[in-house]
């Protein structure tokens, strides 16, 4: 990005990292609603065996959240999350 961005350019970027986040949001929902239908499951068979894929996807979901949160700084929950991140923009362009 040129040292001083374009609002256009702003923009871009802002939307592109309230998308990461959403991404993680959405990741880690998705996360916790199948292994806790894997504990259940293993629990009804008197068994631990969903530790297994909880450590292994939690791993995953871990370094998700580490490329998605590190490699930021720091309506619609898009939208507000859009317009938070064009104001952290635009206070570091003046």
């Amino acid at each position: 990005m040129s040292p001083d961005p374009s609002p256009e350019q702003l923009d871009r970027l802002a939307t592109k990292r309230a998308g990461m986040k959403i991404g993680f949001y959405v990741h880690a929902a998705v996360y916790v609603a199948v292994n806790l239908g894997l504990v259940l499951l293993s629990a009804s068979q008197g068994k631990a065996w969903a530790i297994y894929p909880a450590l292994g996807w939690g791993l995953g979901l871990f370094l998700h959240g580490a490329v998605t949160w590190l490699a930021l700084p720091g309506g619609g929950l898009r939208e507000q999350m859009v317009a938070r991140e064009r104001r952290i923009l635009e206070s570091r362009r003046q």
